[in-house]
């Protein structure tokens, strides 16, 4: 990289470092949230999201440019149909119907970007199309990497919508072989850029120095609101990507409405809302290579740096088919989580392993607390219907005993599961208050296990006929 450049980055960086550390500790000084009321927050919460509005202007990425023949790459033109709108004060940049081409996208404030009715974006295969670097996460660590398929920093009002198609086109031959924890395809295990980002955050090593992007093998993820307000995703369709597919970062009041995502990679989860306050995600469909829905705050020193929960969650009416979790805590949740309810969902799968999954260890620490899930449906399971484990990867080797505390599950109705709990908390730092009401799980194959778990009650559930007590 040119000195020039690379000094550009570092300033870059270390501004925006800054920046984020100044919105990570104005999002903690919040108003405290609600705790431990259960249910009756839920109005509270929801009154406070609401999604962006935009003004009635309409800027067709055709006239600046683009061609609909999924060959011509329209990257350009895109860019220039958002900066107009944003010069002109807002409003929806659109995508007609037809294939386009297109690398990055960066919005801007108080910009949709709107997909008419058979429109596709495919984005581009080269990893080349999302240079320069740009200030984001991967895996819960900070650091200069390959934007995101679509991105903003630092927006106010924005939204990618419509009932198009985003086509990430990762397959077994793009961004999916980098899965091998972030080695090119057939490179030695020292090259690891995954374990060297780790080991730079554990360092102290400022985010500016922390660049990786070309030459290097970390996936992006595809749409990431960078410490953004006021945010919509609704009803897109998503496809092949890289890894994450939804991944807001320390952003607020944000609405994740009747989007539709099929994508198996690895490390594809559908959903991850990440040191977020005030988020809705409804009326989802969810069919995944990994978690449907993960519910972050950052990973070890990162997480703990920036001491940001993540909170104030609310999902409710998604379907949810293959996937490692229906709605999943962690495991990069150093910086905490709390008060977060699903209702009225849908899980039905031989391949989705969990309906609600916690997940942490004494690395990555945090405290999981205020998680209420009710009336959920569920045909079939491969693992657990509740599961928390404190063992997940590194287990017990790090000094920072992690704590969950009051789950709730009420009304959950499972036909067919290995285990109904499987609840592995430590000795030291027991799962405590998990409670089970008015529940009703068959098929279950074998018995629960429950280690380091205390004060878990049930009140009126049926395990394959039997009322467990």
């Amino acid at each position: 990289m040119p000195v020039d450049r690379r000094t550009f980055l570092v300033a870059a960086a270390s501004a925006a470092g800054l920046a984020l550390a100044d919105r990570g500790r104005a999002l903690a000084a919040q108003t405290a949230a609600p705790a431990a009321a259960g249910w009756d927050a839920v109005d509270a919460i929801l009154a406070n999201i609401r999604p962006p509005v935009f003004p009635d202007r309409r800027f067709d990425i055709t006239a600046y440019g683009a061609v609909a023949d999924g060959r011509t790459d329209a990257t350009r033109a895109i860019a220039r149909a958002i900066q107009a709108c944003s010069a002109a004060g807002g409003g929806h940049v659109i995508v007609p119907s037809g294939t386009f081409l297109t690398g990055a996208i960066h919005l801007a404030s108080r910009v949709d970007l709107h997909l008419d009715d058979g429109a596709t974006l495919k984005f581009v295969q080269d990893p080349g199309a999302y240079l320069p670097v740009v200030f984001t996460r991967f895996e819960g660590v900070e650091l200069m990497n390959y934007s995101p398929f679509i991105y903003a920093i630092d927006a106010e009002d924005v939204a990618v919508t419509g009932h198009g198609t985003l086509d990430g086109q990762a397959d077994a031959d793009h961004w999916w072989p980098w899965k091998n924890a972030g080695r090119a395809p057939g490179a030695p295990a020292g090259a690891d850029d995954r374990a060297r980002l780790q080991q730079m955050s554990a360092r102290g090593v400022p985010v500016a120095e922390r660049v990786f992007g070309e030459g290097h093998y970390l996936r992006p993820n595809f749409i990431q609101p960078y410490r953004c307000r006021n945010v919509l995703i609704e009803d897109v369709t998503i496809v092949n990507s890289p890894m994450w597919e939804i991944h807001p970062v320390l952003s607020s009041n944000v609405t994740v409405r009747g989007v539709t995502i099929s994508s198996h990679g690895p490390n594809n989860d559908g959903c991850d809302p990440e040191s977020c306050r005030g988020v809705l995600i409804e009326r989802c469909t969810f069919d995944t290579g990994d978690d449907c829905i993960a519910i972050k705050s950052g990973r070890n020193d990162d997480g703990r740096r920036l001491h940001t929960p993540v909170e104030e969650i609310v999902i409710r009416d998604c379907v949810m088919k293959d996937g490692h979790g229906g709605v999943t805590v962690g495991s990069e949740i150093s910086g905490g989580a709390r008060n977060i309810y699903a209702e009225r969902c849908r899980m039905d799968s031989p391949r989705l392993d969990r309906v609600l999954r916690l997940k942490t260890n004494s690395v990555r620490g945090g405290t999981i607390e205020h998680v209420y899930l009710r009336d959920v449906t569920v045909g079939q399971v491969a693992e657990a219907v509740v599961a928390a484990d404190f063992f997940y990867e590194e287990g017990d080797a790090g000094p920072y005993t992690p704590v969950v505390r009051d789950i709730e599950v009420r009304g959950v109705t499972s036909h067919k599961s290995r285990y109904a709990l499987l609840l592995r908390g430590y000795d030291r730092s027991p799962i405590t208050g998990v409670r089970i009401v008015d529940c009703t799980f068959d098929g279950v194959a074998e018995p629960d296990v429950l280690q380091g778990v205390r004060d878990l009650t049930f009140t009126n559930v049926r395990v394959n006929g039997v009322l467990r007590r």
